[in-house]
């Protein structure tokens, strides 16, 4: 058997054809969609990068494996101490190493682990091909690599190849010529009014700041702006992302051309999928990963499978990490007691609906927050806001509402209630079977907040002062008043 893991960094599915977006960002990706199944409602069980891969690779919620943020100790994987035999069963059992079970040859083309200092990424792995530049790379310095281990490989049998690729992730780092959608609209829910409401937040990676904390920018990347303060200046940056997300189909591309000239893609198998998606004005955050909500958490899912229907659709609420024990059915190897993920492959092979009823989501990189889907809910209970002011809780109808604009929470108590008591209910069955009495979301709070906030307060509040949105800097110092803002 061959598969072909692609594995697309910061891939929102909404910005793809096959989900039903106006541009033609993803015609090697849709193509795949029609000859395999799509599923629509897959999310990442932690976010962003570190976490979320921590999690598909565990087929552990970070809860469970420790590592849910960018830094501290909570970065790491938890250690599995005095049970830890000569091989450690967090590598062993994970998922790249159901590929090695069922006798194939495992290789991976990514950065990934080397940029988070993750080298448990590796775990399972024949060969790791790096090429060395921690996630700045673009397609057409990891394309040389897919295409020379194609031509090597690709008319072996059992292999399985991890193609990885960064180009939607900032900074938007597609070629200046490359401007595919420049004559196209943008099509965009957020009006004038909502953009001039958008400027007054305090809002690292906001309009004033994209680059989180500063407008600054770096001109070795043209195409990614410090700041968007004119609402014309809004197509640079969602040009900047599409082109990035069609970029890197292109290069899928011309991989998935050269397995056919070996003869092998009709009945290669293909999983595409994300790490997490990206915000593009909900919560008035554009051009990060960086909440526990719906355009960070909610990624694409397309398999491409033997005896799968082509064309066909999952509505299903499913974790990316429930991949694991579906890839260990299809591949009919046993489960791991380790695991948390449940199983849909049955959806795949005979259309049996597998979701879930409700999805617990979490981010610790730049907010404490986890959010509960359930339905046509979100429910978000924020701990630490990374300076956004956000309410404790937070309820929108992502049905009628995918943009999170109306706040629902002072209408619906009693949805609100029912999410919080799903969020408690969940965190308190994680806890019981967790080999750790600690939360890892109260170790990054213990280590002074998420990462990307640590050391921050004080200059974020002088520019918002600086920039007129002193009213905010005022309401950062009274919600933070015990840490240093002055």
């Amino acid at each position: 058997m061959r598969i072909l893991f692609v594995d697309i960094d910061t891939l929102r599915p909404d910005h793809m054809g096959a989900y039903g977006y106006h541009r033609n960002t993803t015609p090697n990706m849709d193509r795949v969609a029609a000859e395999g199944m799509r599923f629509d409602r897959v999310y990442c069980s932690d976010a962003p990068c570190l976490p979320s891969r921590a999690a598909l690779i565990s087929g552990q919620f970070g809860i469970h494996n420790g590592a849910v943020g960018h830094g501290g100790t909570a970065a790491d994987r938890r250690l599995t101490g005095a049970h830890r035999g000569f091989m450690d069963e967090c590598d062993t059992e994970n998922f790249t190493h159901l590929f090695r079970r069922a006798g194939l040859h495992t290789a991976s083309i990514s950065t990934f682990a080397e940029r988070h200092s993750s080298h448990w990424f590796t775990a399972g792995f024949n060969e790791v091909i790096n090429v060395g530049k921690c996630g700045n790379e673009s397609a057409e310095e990891v394309l040389p690599e897919a295409l020379s281990w194609v031509e090597r490989n690709g008319a072996k049998d059992n292999w399985y190849l991890h193609l990885h690729l960064w180009d939607p992730h900032t900074p938007y780092r597609t070629p200046q010529d490359f401007d595919p959608f420049h004559e196209e609209p943008m099509n965009t829910w957020i009006t004038e009014e909502i953009f001039r409401e958008h400027l007054t937040l305090s809002s690292p990676h906001g309009l004033n700041e994209i680059g989180m904390y500063t407008d600054a920018e770096n001109p070795a990347y043209p195409k990614h702006p410090g700041s968007v303060r004119q609402y014309s200046q809004l197509r640079r940056l969602i040009d900047g992302y599409d082109s990035g997300v069609r970029y890197a189909d292109e290069a899928v591309g011309k991989v998935l051309d050269a397995l056919r000239a070996k003869g092998v893609y009709d009945d290669l198998a293909i999983i595409i999928t994300a790490d997490h998606g990206e915000n593009f004005g909900e919560l008035g955050v554009y051009s990060e990963h960086g909440t526990a909500d719906e355009p960070t958490c909610h990624i694409p899912l397309i398999i491409k499978w033997p005896g799968v229907r082509p064309g066909s659709a999952d509505a299903g609420l499913h974790y990316l990490l429930d991949l694991v024990p579906t890839v260990a059915d299809l591949l009919r190897l046993p489960h791991s007691p380790r695991w948390d993920g449940q199983s849909f492959a049955p959806s795949l092979t005979a259309g049996v609906d597998c979701g879930r009823e409700a999805l617990v989501l979490s981010q610790m990189a730049h907010v404490c927050q986890r959010a509960v889907r359930f339905g046509d809910w979100l429910y978000i209970r924020t701990v630490h806001d990374g300076f956004r002011l956000f309410d404790r809780e937070m309820l929108f109808n992502i049905a009628r509402d995918p943009h999170e604009q109306c706040d629902q929470k002072a209408l619906l108590p009693e949805i609100c209630g029912e999410g919080a008591r799903k969020l408690l209910d969940w965190q308190e069955t994680m806890m019981e079977s967790s080999q750790s009495p600690i939360d890892p979301m109260w170790t990054v709070l213990q280590e002074g907040g998420p990462y990307h906030t640590v050391g921050e307060l004080s200059g974020y509040v002088r520019r918002l002062e600086a920039t007129g949105r002193a009213d905010k800097a005022a309401q950062l110092r009274g919600r933070y008043r015990c840490q240093s803002a002055d």
